[in-house]
């Protein structure tokens, strides 16, 4: 249905409709635009919250465990995710929103274009129909006027008394008049001919052919808002096959979780590789007593049989009867920390292991591409040599000492590094070789590990001088025997102080020859530490012993004397 032919006199509202036709297609436009900043937005905070969980770690601290290996996947799909909502707003902002601002802009050029020629047909058909007016008003004008004449002159005519002169004038008054009402006339119709044409050609080919435009115009653009709505899902359905593929990423990383590798990570972490604790020895208080018939039942053993056993275990410092069981808590209590040391040994064994052989492993790397670097830099300088003009070889030689250097620094730490590890290594296997000697002697009860992963054998047979008992065997050497210090501690002369040490930490010392110390207990030096990581000290009551070194602040005296 055209609207020439059926809106030929609606040229106001068709102006009206095709402005509106606009701002629909506009208002669209602005509807899409907010939509795609709800789809960058919420981009935006997907990656915020992406960044928020997902935080920076070093190497070390990545996590391994299997839930948290699945979670970062599942943020890392969800990124995936967020990415493929940046890519639906960028297709709705090019292919949509700027497609239609820009049919907007043209669509207003191209109907004020029509309406402008729509406009002036209608003004120049306004200017024939004034020609054609005005010619009819003067030939009416002249009609009138020429009546009037002709009456004046069948008066003047029809008069006895006018003169031959007043009716000659009159009549020819007439003559004039009438023959300009006749020129009129013509002129009248030939006015009002053209006019007809004009009009026929403006209500049949001039007004048809602009409202065609315009309706050619108006139904562009209804097709122009169908294939932008296509646009606008087609946005939304390319990006769903790869938001289903980070929704699989997601449930694949669901089903990686392994609650059995995650225990055993657990184990591998924190495994310190102490044994468990044995039982406690029964310790016979009551040897000291004198034996009366009366009192008979509190011990049938015979004096001789208990000389022959041995001399009971010594008593716990009288200051700090508490001292033992409380520092036993550290199975299920908390551990007091101990200072971190460059060689680890503040850790367990099993974990001191772990990171030696990790630092070990990152230094051995480094050290590769040191060496890697130098031969390149050999292999620069001998083209250098043999091609002058491509460079002075002298010029890489500080860069080449520098790398020696930097070699042979990371082969001291590769080499220090080395020894320690061989040091936990032996500890580890010699605790086992004690472990087993102690199971064939059938040692009772069972051997017990010191706080710094040393092994000793706990023993019911504890002499009953301080200055006889056993000091506690030094890491990484075989497991002494029992009596082996006897002859040691036998000397009448007590070893002479050098030195006085404060307890950063509380010891329990269950192993024979340690020494129970409490936290901030001032003792006596009187042996350094051999390298053992052990040092024997001597409390102001007088029992002596060996405390770990690293759980006391040594001071030593300069001039030395003894006690």
């Amino acid at each position: 249905m055209s609207w020439g032919t059926e809106l030929w006199d609606q040229f106001d509202n068709l102006d009206k409709h095709t402005q509106w036709g606009i701002d629909f297609l506009e208002r669209y436009a602005k509807f899409v635009k907010e939509r795609l900043e709800v789809e960058q937005n919420y981009a935006k905070q997907l990656r915020n919250l992406v960044k928020k969980y997902c935080p920076k770690r070093s190497k070390d601290e990545e996590p391994r465990f299997t839930s948290c290996l699945s979670f970062y996947s599942v943020l890392n799909e969800l990124n995936d995710y967020a990415g493929q909502r940046e890519v639906v707003a960028e297709e709705m902002a090019h292919k949509v929103y700027g497609e239609l601002m820009r049919y907007s802009q043209d669509l207003k050029a191209e109907r004020k274009h029509h309406l402008q020629e729509g406009r002036k047909a209608q003004q120049y058909l306004d200017h024939c129909w004034k020609q054609m007016d005005n010619s009819k008003k003067k030939f009416e004008r002249e009609c009138k006027e020429a009546e009037k004449s002709q009456i004046t002159y069948d008066r003047l005519d029809n008069d006895i008394n006018a003169t031959k002169s007043e009716v000659e004038k009159a009549k020819a008054q007439f003559y004039l008049r009438t023959h300009m009402a006749d020129e009129s006339k013509n002129e009248y119709a030939a006015q009002l001919q053209n006019f007809n044409a004009e009009q026929w050609k403006h209500f049949n080919n001039a007004i048809p052919h602009i409202f065609k435009n315009l309706q050619d115009m108006d139904e562009r653009r209804t097709v122009k808002l169908g294939e932008t709505y296509r646009s606008f899902a087609e946005a939304e359905r390319r990006v769903i096959p790869i938001i289903s593929k980070c929704l699989d990423g997601m449930v694949s990383a669901a089903k990686a979780v392994d609650m059995r590798k995650d225990s055993s990570i657990v184990v591998e972490s924190f495994k310190s590789g102490f044994d468990p604790p044995g039982d406690f020895p029964f310790e016979d208080f009551s040897q000291n007593l004198s034996r009366t018939g009366s009192d008979g039942t509190i011990s049938n053993t015979p004096k001789g049989e208990r000389d022959r056993d041995g001399a009971p275990g010594p008593r716990q410092d009288p200051k700090h009867p508490m001292s033992r069981t409380k520092n036993k808590l550290w199975l299920f209590g908390k551990k007091p920390k101990a200072p971190s040391l460059e060689d680890f040994s503040h850790l367990p064994p099993e974990q001191r292991r772990k990171r030696l052989q990790h630092r070990i492993d990152e230094l051995s790397k480094e050290l590769q591409k040191e060496m890697d670097q130098r031969d390149a830099l050999n292999k620069m300088k001998d083209v250098y040599e043999k091609n002058p003009q491509m460079g002075d070889p002298n010029s890489l030689q500080p860069k080449i000492s520098e790398t020696i250097c930097n070699m042979e620094k990371l082969r001291s730490e590769i080499h220090k590094n080395e020894t320690w590890l061989s040091e936990v290594e032996g500890k580890q296997s010699s605790r086992g070789d004690r472990r087993h000697s102690a199971d064939n002697h059938h040692h009772t009860p069972q051997g017990r590990e010191s706080p710094e992963g040393s092994y000793t054998d706990d023993t019911s047979q504890e002499h009953h001088k301080p200055q006889q008992r056993s000091s506690p065997p030094q890491p990484g050497q075989p497991n002494p025997d029992p009596h082996e210090f006897d002859d040691e501690f036998d000397d009448d002369d007590p070893l002479p102080v050098i030195g006085h040490c404060k307890a950063l930490y509380s010891f329990d010392g269950q192993n024979e020859g340690t020494l129970v110390m409490a936290e901030d207990e001032v003792l006596y030096i009187i042996e350094e530490d051999k390298g053992d990581g052990w040092t024997r000290a001597r409390k102001q009551s007088g029992e002596e012993g060996y405390v770990p070194t690293s759980y006391v602040e040594i001071t030593m005296e300069k001039n030395s004397k003894g006690s």
